[in-house]
C-alpha cells in the first residue's frame, strides 16, 4: 500500500507538470525567428510578446557565453497559465550565424522597427496583445506601444534614465578613473558626433563601429516616452540587480503615477532569485534555475 501511494504521488506530480501548451516555429523575417506557444483548451488567448535585452540576445534570453532561459521559462510559465507568448530571436543572431554582421549599420531604430513586424504579423490573429519588454527591450516595447495599438505593457528590469546616463554611471562606480574621458565621449554622442579617439581601455564600449547604434539609443528618455502611453502599465523589478537599480523603476512610476508597481525582493537580472552576490554572478550561467515565480503569477495576474 505504501509504494501504490508514493507512486500514485509521482504520477500526480508529473502530471501537475505536463505541458499545456502547443509549440510552434514561427518565421517573421528571414532574420527574425521565433517561438510561439499557445494554451490548449484557450479559444481565444491574450498573446504576450517578449521582448530581450541589450546585445546579441537570443528568444530563450540568452547569449554565447551567459545560458540562463530567463525569457523561456517566462514564456512557458505565462503559457502554463493560459496566456499565448511569443518571443523572437534578435536579427543579429541570424546574421552572426550567417557572418553578415555589419556593426556600424545598426541602430536603436533598427530594433524598434523589428518589434513592430512581429506585433503586426500577430495584430490580425489576436485581439489582445501585450508587450513585455526586459531591459533595454523595455524603452523598445515603450516606443512600439506608440505606433501600434497594444492592450497592456510590461517593463522589466526596464530603466528611467537614459541608456546615456546608464553607462556613465556604470563606469564611474567601476571604473572611476576613465569617467572624465567616458563623460567627454557621451557628451559628444549625444549630440549625434561620432568620437574618432577612444582609449583601448573604453574600446569596448565607445568603438567606432558601435557609435551610431549608441548615437541612436541615448537620445530616448525613458520617463518622457512612458508618459505617451494610455495603457494598463506594469513596472517590474527585482532587488538584487546588478545592472539596473531600484530608483530606475521608481523613476518610471514617478513619471507614469498610473502604473503598477512591483518590486520582487531578490530578483536579479535574469529574472532568478539569489541571495549571495556569487549566487547572483552564477546564475546567468545556469540554464537549470528557475526564474522567480513571484513574477510569473505578478505578469499573469495583470495581464488577465
Amino acid at each position: 500500500m505504501k509504494w501504490f501511494i508514493l507512486l500514485f504521488f509521482i504520477s500526480l506530480e508529473a502530471f501537475s507538470q505536463e505541458k499545456n501548451y502547443d509549440s510552434l516555429q514561427v518565421s517573421i523575417d528571414p532574420e527574425v525567428q521565433g517561438t510561439l506557444l499557445s494554451p490548449k483548451g484557450e479559444n481565444q488567448p491574450p498573446l504576450a510578446i517578449l521582448i530581450a535585452g541589450s546585445g546579441p540576445t537570443d528568444r530563450d534570453g540568452n547569449q554565447a557565453l551567459f545560458k540562463n532561459n530567463s525569457l523561456k521559462y517566462l514564456a512557458e510559465g505565462l503559457a502554463q497559465k493560459g496566456i499565448a507568448t511569443f518571443r523572437y530571436d534578435k536579427r543579429v543572431i541570424a546574421q552572426i550565424n550567417n557572418a553578415t554582421v555589419q556593426e556600424e549599420k545598426m541602430t536603436f531604430e533598427d530594433e524598434v522597427n523589428d518589434a513592430l513586424l512581429v506585433v503586426n504579423h500577430f495584430k490580425d490573429k489576436y485581439k489582445k496583445i501585450i508587450l513585455i519588454g526586459h531591459y533595454e527591450g523595455a524603452l523598445i516595447g515603450l516606443l512600439v506601444a506608440q505606433k501600434v495599438v497594444v492592450s497592456k505593457f510590461v517593463s522589466i528590469s526596464g530603466a528611467g534614465n537614459s541608456s546615456a546616463t546608464l553607462i556613465e554611471e556604470q563606469i564611474g562606480k567601476n571604473a572611476p578613473q576613465l569617467k572624465e574621458e567616458s563623460q567627454k565621449i557621451i557628451s559628444q554622442l549625444r549630440k549625434g558626433e561620432l568620437v574618432e579617439n577612444i582609449s583601448p581601455y573604453l574600446a569596448p564600449v565607445f568603438r567606432k563601429s558601435i557609435q551610431p547604434y549608441l548615437i541612436s539609443w541615448f537620445k530616448y528618455e525613458p520617463t518622457k516616452e512612458i508618459v505617451k502611453l494610455q495603457i494598463p502599465i506594469l513596472i517590474v523589478q527585482g532587488t538584487n540587480y546588478l545592472q539596473v537599480e531600484d530608483k530606475e523603476a521608481q523613476l518610471l512610476k514617478e513619471a507614469q503615477p498610473k502604473a503598477q508597481l512591483l518590486l520582487i525582493e531578490g530578483m536579479n537580472h535574469v529574472l532568478k532569485k539569489v541571495k549571495t552576490l556569487e549566487e547572483n554572478q552564477l546564475s546567468y550561467l545556469n540554464p537549470d534555475l528557475p526564474i522567480s515565480g513571484e513574477l510569473v503569477e505578478g505578469i499573469a495576474s495583470f495581464i488577465k
